[in-house]
């Protein structure tokens, strides 16, 4: 073959598609502003290899296209709604193309068309395909707004009874009243184990506890405090509220009491003369208010917000507007509750089933629990008005919590479509009172329907963080439940699982879901290392911290401070707290007994986290992936993050596409920084530097380790602008900044020197 006809030849070839270059998500680096309001310009990028594409044209979708009324396959979208994209820039061996859209007021719902040659692909939320998906396009809602502060927030969740005893003198007294048919007991061991119906059980933990302990918290990199609930309620766990309006005073301050507590063999509450008073008395409830103030004041102090848990779906049979116990009945100031009276002013919050006043027991009860009257909202605008009410204040001024936890949040009412308008109401009456508040539900499977902009920000995140970083590292059922060796170290199945489950999130819900390894409803993450199916009514509570593997733990740390959401610990984790699951996950915190080594760990790991912030809000992506070993990336404009973990008993070498992350591949040599690291023997921050060559790091990894790794290409001018290495950095003028070689080369190519 003749000179000129191998370059010719060579100069018509035709580049094979780099699937694995292409990336778009709706983090700011590639839609600005990420939370636009109607009416807003929009700039829309999308991420490919250089020189890799003849055209890259934005699909926007009507709501024809994304609701169509058959199943037929969807080949073709109106004109109108297609919008070329322009090669704006090339960084780092990528090109970035982009566009402008103008938002307008409903959810702006788009993906790409990518074409080489006669090859035309598509790319969405789940990625690259040949057919279009609009099920998985991208998403933006206008004017859906989460508080700043929220995203990539350290949380701490505190189950308020087993964290600290700040006041013995509000302690709850043995048989001071019956709840489910047996006398309350106080546990005069702080260490003493978790045992039998633990309900009753209080051991002292107070607001005051947490108060004296907010330098603790603010030492250990907290920025924000979950508190599961506070109200008056006759349980451990509260959940089975009394009183909204007043923090009961068993964790505030009691000021008078009467004396009398029930004899052994009395089950009537209405003897209980001590607890009446108490949990009646205007002088304990205002106290306990005011505590509670003191307690927000102490935590923004040093700049910790403080969330509440909203129980909301149901009350307790102790509710003064059930009043079952009819420890308000007759009382000055209250008004006869719905069991004790049918002319109760209460009447219709709840559901009756027949006419048996006085003391009608026939009522609704939420998965029929007695002790849980379930709120019957469709049949009082009254209720509804009170609950608005009760999250309006609690959010404002002299009170100022900073959000709402909604318990069993989906279940409220008795039909998708009350709750729904139900939580669009919430919403309007929280942010109005307090626009910074932050609305997070518990919720199982997909929320998306309550995450568009209008009910909830955010959930607690099970479905894109604990259950998939559980069976991945531990093979482990979050409740201890299950052991599934099929799914331990199952790269597939975890990433499959991430994929499917965070697509259902916008971008502002995933960057402030509470990302928990476990809570007061799921066993501890350390007993879940030991691999041991059971709980501890079975098992024994020495059980739960027998065989467990604090290198996988420190496995889990390390992804729970990477990975995008507010890393939620629960309170003790920090301190090698196990057990099984409720109520033994209940245990107290050991004041004094910590597990030291893994104190500092968690307060190093955290460091990590608030150091860097493209850990709060920066782009994520999937580098590597075999049986129990995950590398992945977190990105944005200036930054790269690195995080790689080796759940193997073996050493293992890993040769890690940097590159995708950003990192130089026409560079011979770049340096990377080792900033924290563990694996069996423990944890170092000690920093030291990597060098990866051709934009691949061969990583030598230890067996169950886990290393993060930082790098930038850029540096700052003394105005604090920033400066790319002018290598790295290429811009293109016109709407066709770049063509193959047979279009014209690269005349427009112009090099930066920022």
């Amino acid at each position: 073959m003749s000179v000129e006809r191998r370059i010719d030849y060579i100069m018509h070839m035709r580049p094979l598609l780099d699937k694995e270059a292409i990336f778009s998500d709706e983090t700011e680096l590639f839609v600005t502003p990420s939370e636009p309001d109607a009416g807003e310009r929009v700039r829309i990028r999308i991420r490919t290899a250089r020189g890799n594409l003849d055209a890259v044209t934005l699909i926007r979708l009507d709501e024809q296209v994304m609701h169509p009324e058959d199943d037929s396959h969807i080949d073709y979208v109106p004109p109108a709604q297609r919008v070329s994209m322009s090669l704006a820039f090339s960084r780092s061996g990528f090109d970035y193309y982009e566009t402008w859209v103008t938002m307008g007021h409903r959810p702006l719902q788009y993906y790409f068309e990518l074409r080489l040659g006669t090859v035309i692909c598509y790319y969405d939320r789940f990625g690259l395909s040949r057919d279009i998906r609009t099920e998985h396009a991208f998403s933006v809602v206008p004017g859906f707004h989460t508080p700043e502060w929220a995203r990539g927030a350290v949380m701490y969740q505190i189950f308020v009874d087993r964290f600290c005893n700040g006041d013995p003198d509000n302690d709850v007294c043995s048989d001071e009243y019956s709840y489910i048919e047996q006398h309350v007991h106080h546990v005069d061991d702080w260490y003493q184990p978790i045992t039998g119906m633990d309900v009753r059980n209080f051991y002292g933990g107070d607001l005051q506890g947490v108060i004296d302990k907010m330098d603790y918290l603010a030492d250990l990199g907290i920025e924000a405090i979950y508190l599961n609930p506070i109200f008056v309620s006759p349980s451990n766990h509260k959940y089975d509220i009394q009183d909204y309006d007043h923090i009961d005073p068993h964790f505030g301050k009691i000021v008078t009491e009467s004396e009398g507590v029930l004899d052994e063999w009395d089950q009537d509450n209405t003897h209980a003369a001590r607890y009446i008073s108490r949990v009646t008395g205007l002088d304990n409830l205002e106290a306990g208010n005011r505590l509670f103030i003191q307690l927000v004041e102490e935590a923004h102090r040093r700049n910790i917000k403080v969330i509440l848990d909203g129980v909301f779906n149901h009350c307790g049979s102790f509710n003064k507007w059930m009043d079952r116990e009819r420890i308000y009945e007759g009382k000055e100031g209250f008004q006869p509750g719905a069991f004790v009276s049918r002319e109760s002013p209460y009447h219709d919050y709840f559901r009756f089933y027949s006419d048996q006043w006085p003391y009608n027991d026939d009522f609704d009860g939420w998965w029929n629990h007695k002790t849980l009257p379930k709120l019957n909202y469709e049949d009082s605008q009254r209720l509804k008005n009170e609950i608005y009410r009760i999250a309006r204040k609690w959010v404002s001024p002299p009170y100022n919590a900073d959000g709402w936890r909604l318990d069993v949040a989906a279940d409220l009412g008795h039909s998708a479509e009350y709750n729904h308008e139900f939580w669009r109401g919430f919403r309007r009456e929280v942010k109005r009172a307090n626009p910074e508040a932050l609305i997070v539900a518990e919720h199982y499977g997909d929320a998306a329907p309550w995450l568009q902009g209008d009910q909830w920000d955010t959930v607690m995140n099970y479905d894109a963080f604990m259950e998939p970083i559980t069976w991945f590292l531990t093979g482990m059922e979050k409740h201890s439940d299950a052991y599934r060796e099929d799914l331990l170290g199952n790269d597939y199945s975890f990433c499959e699982a991430m994929r499917y489950n965070m697509a259902h999130l916008h971008t502002q819900s995933l960057l402030t879901a509470m990302n928990e390894l476990d809570n007061h409803d799921h066993s501890r993450f350390l007993t879940r290392t030991n691999h041991r199916v059971g709980r501890v009514e079975m098992c024994g509570p020495e059980s739960a911290e027998q065989d467990i593997d604090k290198a996988v733990m420190r496995e889990a740390v390390v992804f729970q401070m990477t990975w995008p959401g507010a890393p939620t610990l629960y309170y003790g984790d920090e301190a090698g707290v196990c057990g099984y699951t409720d109520p033994d996950n209940r245990r107290t915190y050991p004041w004094g007994r910590e597990d030291r080594q893994m104190l500092r760990f968690y307060k190093a790991a955290i460091s990590v986290h608030r150091n860097y912030p493209v850990l709060r809000a920066g782009a994520t992506k999937i580098l590597a992936h075999e049986w129990n070993i995950l590398v992945f990336s977190r990105f944005n404009e200036t930054d790269r993050v690195i995080v790689a973990m080796n759940n193997r008993d073996q050493e293992v070498q890993i040769d890690v596409p940097v590159w995708l992350a950003g990192v130089s591949r026409t560079k011979a040599e770049v340096k990377l920084h080792c900033v924290f690291e563990t694996d069996r023997s423990g944890f170092s921050a000690r920093r030291r530097s990597l060098h990866a060559g051709g934009g691949i790091l061969r990583l030598r990894m230890a067996p169950k380790s886990s290393v993060v790794l930082y790098h930038t290409d850029v540096k700052r001018d003394k105005n604090g602008n920033i400066q790319h290495d002018p290598r790295e950095v290429y811009n293109y003028r016109g709407r066709r900044p770049y063509a193959s070689p047979r279009q014209g080369g690269r005349k427009n190519l112009q090099t930066i020197r920022k």
